[in-house]
């Protein structure tokens, strides 16, 4: 109830936040065409995502259906696909038809994406974006690049499906994909986010993926589950129209020949096949940089540097306001030394002035230390955090700065936006599934509906 409170609060904020920037546009001109960038970044990132996580939690359904969905809970790529094996079964398939595991995604490995995509750099191994089932994010990605550009590339999703799980109609399946090609980047039509832009025949993305495992492993077994679901025109959670006839091939790799079997013989029980191998390059993937070796969300990075800007604000004010104290007891500060007003961008609580500022500067420790906590993945820190940036949102509007002079104006807007970030980025679904991951490590990456169980998620019952 906590948490959900805070989401609202942070939709909110998102919300008041871009309200203020038109303002500011319409008022400002062309001096302030930069702030369109900011508007941007503020609906994209920021308030359309969080307006989507609230809403489809209430008409999106929480049961598999044969679509993926985005983080925030939007319907994403369709489910093309099935597979019978083992995680080295389906590794060496995918390997033998030409695939690429993808790196995972996190700050390193997104940068270089954006750099390899604008200098047409070829980057094979480019990171794909997380989307969701059993909800969970996808275990592993392959990719097949074309044209030396990440911006255009074939891929596809596989997740493991939970213990028991079975298809509507009964067939087992060790894992379930979701493979589509894409054609270039652009905005999503949904949240304006940058994103790549699949094709619309979603079943050639299938199909290629079938005739590339084949061609490498002809031992391997195909039937197709015809008329799986219907077949429908729809959007993805990007907003790209797509199109399918509802099949569902099951690539069946349990007789994948492993030549190290083959030629050595018997491996011992540690090394069956290619496990090893397999499980040490899926471990460099997913350590693709030391940003994501906790798989911390970006959004954590921005609302710790958040937090740490707030506090440097505080701090300048405070030096400043000790500073026209001591040098000034009296009240009239020199010439060369701003006014306290000047500096101070709300009323000065009652008391000794020196007694307020080391009031303040025990706080400022404290909010520093929780900050670090927040970003070690501390859930109770996170929301004392979340508290303390509400409680100064409500101070900063209701205190009065009339009279005060323009650093004092400055001072008062630049720590009333930070502090409405801190309420956006903390109080967002990644954090807070970070957080709970930290509390218990085993669980996995979750999405927006991580709380319903594994069997519920894939239960086929509609």
């Amino acid at each position: 109830m906590v948490d959900g409170a805070f989401t609202l609060l942070g939709a909110v904020a998102a919300g008041w936040l871009a309200l203020l920037t038109v303002q500011r546009i319409a008022t400002g001109g062309l001096r302030d065409w930069w702030l369109v960038l900011v508007l941007w970044v503020l609906l994209a990132y920021l308030l359309l995502p969080r307006l989507h996580g609230l809403l489809t939690r209430v008409y999106v359904p929480d049961y598999f259906i044969g679509r993926t969905r985005t983080y925030e809970g939007l319907l994403g790529d369709p489910v093309n696909a099935a597979v019978l094996g083992t995680t080295e079964d389906l590794h060496t398939a995918m390997t033998r038809g030409g695939w690429q595991l993808a790196d995972e995604l996190g700050f390193r490995s997104g940068l270089r994406t954006v750099t390899s995509t604008l200098a047409r750099r070829t980057y094979t191994t480019a990171p794909v974006s997380p989307l969701h089932l059993f909800g969970r994010s996808q275990d592993l990605t392959y990719q097949q690049e074309v044209e030396g550009s990440p911006a255009r590339r074939h891929h596809v999703r596989f997740w493991r499906t939970p213990p028991g799980w079975r298809l509507p109609g009964g067939a087992r399946v060790d894992w379930l994909a979701a493979g589509t090609y894409d054609r270039r980047v652009g905005l999503s039509a949904f949240t304006l986010q940058v994103t790549h832009k699949i094709d619309v025949d979603t079943d050639a993305e299938r199909d290629h993926l079938v005739a590339t495992v084949l061609a490498g492993s002809p031992e391997v077994r195909v039937r197709t589950i015809r008329h799986f679901s219907s077949g429908y025109h729809a959007r993805n959670g990007g907003g790209d129209a797509i199109r399918t006839d509802g099949h569902l091939p099951v690539i069946d790799l349990t007789d994948v020949v492993d030549e190290a079997r083959a030629v050595h013989g018997a491996p011992p029980p540690e090394w069956h096949g290619l496990a090893a191998p397999a499980r040490a390059l899926l471990a460099a993937v997913r350590d693709t940089g030391a940003s994501n070796r906790d798989h911390r969300p970006l959004t954590l990075y921005l609302g710790h540097v958040l937090v740490l800007l707030r506090l440097l604000v505080t701090a300048v004010v405070a030096a400043g306001a000790a500073a026209a104290v001591v040098l000034a007891p009296g009240g009239a500060a020199p010439a060369w030394l701003p006014a306290p007003e000047d500096l101070v961008p709300w009323p000065s609580a009652p008391g000794p002035p020196l007694l307020v500022l080391g009031g303040a500067l025990l706080a400022w420790l404290a909010c520093a230390v929780l900050s670090q906590l927040v970003f070690a993945g501390s859930s109770t820190a996170r929301l004392v955090v979340l508290a303390a940036a509400v409680v100064d949102v409500v101070v900063l509007l209701t205190a009065t700065t009339t009279g005060s002079g323009p650093l004092a104006s400055r001072a008062w807007t630049t720590a009333l936006v930070l502090d409405l970030g801190v309420v956006i980025t903390l109080s967002s679904g990644d954090v807070r599934d970070f957080t709970l991951r930290r509390r218990h490590p085993g669980t996995p990456p979750a999405g927006p509906r991580a709380r319903a169980a594994p069997g519920d998620q894939g239960s086929g019952q509609a």
